[in-house]
């Protein structure tokens, strides 16, 4: 059901290659993605691999980042996994989980999202709405992102881990929000076992959609 009620649902990061996504990917900690889209095409179009990424001046970089917050942090954090490409991995995103994790700032939830859009390699993506969603629908009560990311895929096949991550977070942004879900305007109420604990009247519910961000 929720798939048909998003069924152009896709990574909501803006890119060109895998270096883009990762690196967008890195800053969207903390910030939207909307934000992200709005810094990353100046961004790349000043450094737009690694090389020039790892060489960059760090005032120039981070002036860049300022809008997506923690811009210090953040602007170390590409360089950083910028420097490691061109030093481990011939200035090339690896297509591995396992290589993926090895980078500086990458984890399982970084690394899946690249894995599942830039080299359509399944992965579960588990972001607060991924797990709060699993959570409300029973799927699991685990809490850290590794554990539910295997709960989830213990239950789901393999060929549809990147879609459902997808959908998933479609619902989480939209519809079940993490204060106050618009259960009245939600497909699934009926078979959720935490209907109710949000907006149940369907008017109201459908006040509370929030609409998809400008592409």
């Amino acid at each position: 059901m929720l798939s048909e009620r998003y069924p152009d649902a896709h990574c909501e990061l803006d890119f060109r290659t895998p270096f883009e996504l990762l690196v967008a990917t890195v800053l969207s900690a903390q910030t939207t993605d909307v934000r992200v889209n709005a810094v990353t095409p100046a961004l790349f179009a000043r450094y737009p691999d690694p090389v020039s990424m790892a060489g960059a001046e760090r005032e120039s970089l981070e002036a860049l980042l300022r809008p997506t917050g923690f811009f210090r942090a953040k602007a170390q954090a590409v360089q950083a996994l910028s420097a490691d490409l061109v030093q481990r991995f011939d200035a090339t995103v690896p297509a591995t989980l396992r290589e993926l994790t090895t980078l500086p700032g990458v984890g399982r939830k970084t690394a899946n999202v690249v894995l599942g859009n830039a080299f359509e390699v399944p992965g579960i993506t588990v972001d607060t709405h991924v797990g709060r969603l699993v959570r409300r629908f029973g799927w699991t009560e685990e809490t850290d992102p590794v554990k539910v990311e295997h709960a989830i895929g213990a239950l789901i096949p393999r060929r549809e881990w990147t879609q459902l991550s997808h959908v998933l977070i479609f619902h989480g942004r939209r519809v079940c929000h993490a204060r106050k879900p618009a259960c009245g305007a939600c497909p699934v109420h009926r078979l959720c076992p935490s209907s109710g604990i949000g907006e149940n009247d369907p008017t109201r519910a459908a006040a509370m959609v929030k609409d998809a961000p400008p592409r």
